[in-house]
């Protein structure tokens, strides 16, 4: 029976013994295994964007805004300490990074509204892994978020920044945007398995993305900030998004740390995120 046909199934208790409970997936499993599962779930989450793709237009909206009227109003000042780069083409990356956060944080909310519905209850009794059914909601966070990066870009080369358009600067972006959505939408899944309610969740959420933001070198340098609030930035993995960002996409853009630290610091994230949100998974039902 395929993927499709298993999530078909009327709803069934969750702690009924399905064929695979398993973090990564049935004892016998293969890389392969996981790799076709984690794309059936992502190929069902991306057939909602594509039947209603409105979302993807009014994501865009906030992004387009801190461009056109912050960033342009901003470099018209040197008060902002931004080296070669002027404060426009130093803010770019920096409202990539935004836009990819904003989109991702609240993708939890979905969670929820699936648990709501039964589909967590037949996803759970698929013979699909945990873990291949959260890191393939984690893809499909990603890829939607390319498309955010395809209008900044777009709006940057518009507004004249500089930008770096070589096919492996741009690679570097997809991967560094995929795997920044799939860092803050896994870390979305977790905090909508631990509080479990539609309206909990919209609260936390709203109270996490201003700090997670504005406590990173997204819109102005570390440098400027007290220490205190350094030791944040440091441990903030949107800092590590934008210095990576900064880099690939900006000419003479450089990142903070480099940029082999940037890719390990997010990649292990990303991974501490989907094994914790595939372990509390099955829990939200409950």
């Amino acid at each position: 029976m395929t993927f499709a046909e298993h999530a078909a199934l009327p709803p069934v208790s969750a702690d009924a013994p399905p064929r695979s409970r398993g973090l990564v997936g049935r004892a016998s499993g293969t890389v392969l295994d996981f790799a076709r599962e984690s794309s059936a779930v992502a190929d069902v989450e991306l057939r909602k964007i594509f039947r209603d793709p409105t979302e993807l237009l009014t994501r865009a909206v906030q992004p387009t805004l801190w461009l056109l009227v912050f960033g342009q109003v901003f470099t018209r000042t040197r008060a902002i300490p931004t080296g070669k780069l002027s404060y426009l083409e130093f803010m770019a990356p920096g409202v990539l990074a935004q836009s990819v956060l904003f989109s991702a944080i609240f993708y939890g909310i979905a969670i929820i509204w699936e648990r709501d519905l039964g589909i967590v209850h037949k996803m759970l009794v698929s013979p699909a892994s945990r873990g291949a059914l959260v890191f393939g909601k984690a893809i499909s966070a990603g890829l939607r978020a390319l498309s955010q990066a395809v209008i900044i870009i777009l709006l940057s080369l518009v507004l004249g920044v500089r930008l770096r358009l070589d096919p492996v600067s741009l690679i570097g972006v997809a991967i560094v945007v995929v795997l920044g959505a799939a860092l803050f939408s896994t870390f979305s899944f977790v905090i909508a398995c631990l509080v479990k309610t539609r309206e909990r969740f919209m609260g936390i959420g709203q109270v996490l993305t201003m700090p997670l933001f504005f406590a990173s070198n997204a819109i102005y340098p570390i440098a400027m900030m007290p220490e205190w609030l350094r030791v944040v930035a440091r441990v903030n993995p949107l800092t590590y998004l934008v210095n990576a960002l900064r880099e690939l996409m900006v000419q003479g853009g450089q990142s903070t740390v480099g940029l082999p630290t940037d890719f390990l610091v997010l990649t292990l994230a990303c991974l501490v995120m989907v094994i914790l949100a595939a372990r509390l998974y099955p829990g939200i039902v409950r």
